[in-house]
């Protein structure tokens, strides 16, 4: 009797343990499926993206080797001499293969503009941008993220709907009027911040910078507090938030541990997206602010019919905005695995 009483417990326990490990091993393997496909995703749409930003140059108008040409009347054999040089004479496909594999080692071409290296004409820009991305990124985040949480804690109050009302308005403006604004004020009017060029490394870069990354960023701000008040507004009225509140939870550990990190998922969705896309928004900025960044560089060889620079500066573009969401998405299992077993959506 002694047996068969302490042997039950014993059974249970013992299939209490092999229950977890079944269950441990089958989210890892989900996890992995998971990872697997994000990166199968990552490398197909870059592959894709590839296709798409070669092959555009055979739909734009401008002849290339007419362009290396210019001022000139060239002759019909100094014609057939350039575009032997670049490669021109080729297929498209011939074309694509060439350029897919100098670009898997580095290499993006010739400038026509520059004559030099197109990687060589990135890194010498590159730096700005990534500077002026960055501070963006970090204004974005630490505002968006204030703004938000404060109007979800003050939700049905003035505050909020001050927080509300100036979100939808600085969301409707376009960067370059923030700029032009910024510009009166602060560099016309006070005097405080330079309104033009990139500066020197250091304090000086950072101080023209201001500007141009709060013209950058102010718009998404909008955004990610928009964003973040409605995904704190919804956790506020969940169950286990109720229920931890009538616990007697102090409100921030209920805010911290029930609301802010169930709401962080979307916000780290649309966080990643938007800090991605500031690459591609830099470009009005950089041109408004006459810093040498990639942005105003790209508006420069699209006028000027550069396309190997051209062909340059969208593809890391493409390559940043498509890696940025993949690591989002390879994140946010870890801060929800519902995700990754398929019962969270987002």
């Amino acid at each position: 009797m002694s047996e068969t009483a302490t042997g039950a417990p014993q059974t249970r326990a013992v299939r209490l343990q092999e229950n977890e490990r079944r269950s441990g091993s089958g989210r890892g393997a989900r996890t992995a499926r998971f990872i697997a496909g994000r990166i199968v995703g990552l490398v197909a749409t870059l592959f894709a993206a590839s296709l798409v930003v070669f092959f555009s140059r055979f739909v734009v108008p401008g002849d290339p080797a007419r362009f290396l040409l210019r001022g000139r009347s060239p002759s019909p054999e100094a014609i057939a001499e350039v575009t032997r040089q670049y490669g021109l004479d080729k297929s498209p496909v011939e074309q694509y293969l060439s350029w897919i594999g100098g670009v898997l080692r580095g290499d993006f071409g010739r400038s026509l503009q520059y004559r030099d290296d197109v990687s060589h004409v990135l890194l010498q820009r590159l730096p700005v941008t990534l500077e002026l991305v960055a501070m963006a990124a970090v204004i974005i985040t630490v505002l968006g993220l204030a703004a938000g949480i404060w109007a979800s804690l003050r939700r049905g109050r003035f505050a909020d709907r001050a927080i509300l009302i100036t979100s939808t308005a600085l969301g409707a403006v376009p960067s370059f009027v923030i700029a032009i604004l910024l510009i009166a004020v602060f560099s016309v009017q006070l005097g405080w911040f330079p309104s033009f060029g990139s500066g020197h490394e250091g304090i000086d870069r950072f101080v023209h910078l201001v500007l141009p990354a709060f013209a950058l960023g102010l718009a998404f701000v909008a955004l990610v507090a928009r964003v973040t008040r409605s995904s704190m507004n919804e956790q506020f009225v969940r169950e286990h938030v109720e229920v931890a509140t009538s616990r007697g939870l102090t409100k921030s550990s209920v805010v911290l541990r029930h609301v802010l990190r169930n709401a962080i998922s979307p916000i780290l969705l649309v966080s990643g997206v938007l800090v991605a896309g500031l690459l591609v928004s830099s470009a009005i900025v950089e041109q408004t602010f006459g810093l040498a960044g990639i942005g105003s560089l790209l508006v420069q060889s699209v006028d000027r019919l550069d396309f190997p620079v051209v062909q340059a500066i969208v593809l890391v573009v493409v390559v940043a905005f498509v890696t940025v969401n993949t690591i989002v998405d390879l994140i946010q299992p870890l801060i929800d695995p519902r995700i990754a077993a398929g019962t969270e959506t987002r």
